[in-house]
C-alpha cells in the first residue's frame, strides 16, 4: 500500500533502487556545493570541532532552563541547575571519574584566612542530597572578592601543569564540547546577573529613549520586558557599537591606517608542537593553540607600538577572530604618526613584497611564502 501511494514519488524511485541492490558497499551519497554561493561562507568547516546554537526564550513568564532532570526509584525528581556543584559531574561524568564537585558559588579563594574557612566548613556538610540541593540553590551570600568565580575556576581547570595530568586536556573533542559548555553556563550566568540588576543599572533612563524611537508596539517582537545591557557586557549590542564608535574616532582624528596586518595561529608552531600530547593534534587543544597565540600576538603589539619596527605608530585598533579551522587570528590597523606615513613606492617596497623570492637567493624567504601564503600546497608559478 505504501509503495503503491508512492510510486510517483520521487523517492519511490530511490526505495526501489535500493530494494534491487544486492551491497551498500557501493553506494556513495555526495554533497554537491552550489557555485553561485560564495564558498569562503557557505563551505563546510575542515577542522573537526564542537559548536553549539544557544537560544533563550523572550517570554519572561516561561523562563528558559538548562538543568538535569534525576528521577529517584520514589518516583521524586530533582533539578540540578547548571551552577550546581553537581551539574558538572552528572553532565560529564568521563570528565569526573571520582565523582569530584564541579563550580559553585560557595568555593572559597585560598588568601582567604584559615579561621574563616573552618567558620564555614560546617555548611559544606550534608546528611542528604536534599540538603544538598537545597544549599545550592540558596547559596551562601558572601564578598565577591572572597569566592572562586565561574571564569576563575574553569581558567584554574584547564590550566598545563608539569607536576600532574588533567584528564580534561587528554578528551580530544569531548573537550570541545565541555569548553563549549562551561562557557555558555558563564554567560548565562552574566546575562542572568543584568537580567535580575535592571534597577542597578538604571534601566528606566532608557525607557524614554527607546519609546520616542520605536513607533508603537505594533510588532510581537516589540511587546514583552525589554532587559538592558549595559556596555560592559562583551559582545552586547552597547559594546559593539562603543568600539565601532572608538574606532572612527580615532579615525577622524589620526587619519586613514596606513599598515593592515593579518596574523594566524599556526598548528605546526614549535610552542603547540611541543605541548601536545602523545597522540594528540592541534584541534585536540584548543587551551593551547589559543594561548600561545595570544603570547604571540603581544610579541607582535611589542614590535608594532613599543620597538616602532613600521615607525612611531599613533594609533591601532584590532579585533581577533576565529577560523572555520578553529584556529584564531587577528587583524591589526595600524595609523603612523606624520613623519612616518609611507608615501613614496620606495617606502611601499621596504615593507611589502608581493613575488615568489628565488629559492636561491632566500631559500627561507620562499619557503615560508610557498608554505604559509600559497593555498593548495601547489608549485609556485614561475614567469
Amino acid at each position: 500500500m505504501v509503495m503503491e501511494i508512492l510510486k510517483d514519488n520521487p523517492y519511490a524511485i530511490f526505495l526501489r533502487s535500493l530494494r534491487d541492490l544486492e551491497s551498500f558497499k557501493d553506494i556513495r551519497v555526495c554533497i554537491a556545493t552550489n557555485t553561485k554561493l560564495d564558498q569562503r561562507v557557505y563551505n563546510t568547516p575542515t577542522s573537526n570541532e564542537v559548536a553549539a546554537i544557544w537560544i533563550e526564550g523572550n517570554n519572561s513568564n516561561v523562563p528558559f532552563e538548562r538543568e538535569i532532570v534525576i528521577h529517584e526509584h520514589s518516583g521524586q525528581r530533582h533539578y540540578v541547575k547548571h551552577y550546581y556543584g553537581c551539574y558538572d559531574p552528572l553532565q560529564y561524568p568521563l570528565l569526573f571519574p571520582k565523582g569530584e564537585s564541579g563550580w559553585h558559588q560557595n568555593i572559597m579563594k585560598i588568601d582567604c584566612s584559615i579561621s574563616k574557612q573552618n567558620n564555614n566548613s560546617s555548611q559544606f556538610r550534608f546528611s542528604s542530597v536534599h540538603e544538598l540541593l537545597q544549599q545550592e540553590q540558596t547559596g551562601v551570600t558572601m564578598p565577591k572578592q572572597s569566592h572562586v568565580s565561574c571564569r576563575e575556576y574553569y581558567c584554574y581547570k584547564l590550566q598545563i601543569r608539569e607536576s600532574e595530568s588533567s584528564v580534561f586536556l587528554l578528551a580530544g573533542r569531548l573537550l570541545q564540547q565541555f569548553v563549549v559548555d562551561m562557557y555558555i553556563k558563564l554567560e548565562t550566568t552574566r546575562l542572568d546577573y543584568f537580567r535580575n540588576k535592571q534597577s542597578e543599572i538604571r534601566a528606566e533612563v532608557y525607557q524614554g529613549i527607546v519609546d520616542s524611537l520605536t513607533t508603537g508596539e505594533t510588532r510581537g517582537d516589540q511587546v514583552g520586558q525589554r532587559v538592558i545591557l549595559p556596555a560592559s557586557f562583551i559582545g552586547g549590542p552597547r559594546d559593539m557599537r562603543r568600539r565601532y564608535m572608538d574606532a572612527m574616532a580615532l579615525v577622524q582624528r589620526f587619519g586613514k591606517p596606513d599598515i593592515f596586518i593579518t596574523m594566524t595561529c599556526n598548528p605546526d608552531w614549535k610552542e603547540i608542537k611541543d605541548e601536545l600530547l602523545m597522540g594528540q593534534v592541534a584541534q585536540d587543544r584548543p587551551d593551547l593553540t589559543s594561548r600561545v597565540f595570544r603570547s604571540k600576538l603581544e610579541d607582535l603589539k611589542d614590535q608594532l607600538f613599543k620597538k616602532n619596527v613600521f615607525g612611531r605608530v599613533g594609533a591601532h585598533v584590532y579585533v581577533i577572530e576565529f577560523q572555520k579551522r578553529g584556529l584564531p587570528h587577528a587583524h591589526i590597523l595600524v595609523i603612523l604618526k606624520e613623519d612616518c606615513k609611507i608615501l613614496t613606492p620606495d617606502q611601499f617596497n621596504k615593507y611589502i613584497s608581493a613575488e615568489i623570492l628565488d629559492v636561491s637567493t632566500h631559500p627561507r624567504l620562499h619557503e615560508m611564502v610557498v608554505k604559509h601564503m600559497m593555498h593548495a600546497h601547489g608549485q609556485p608559478l614561475h614567469g
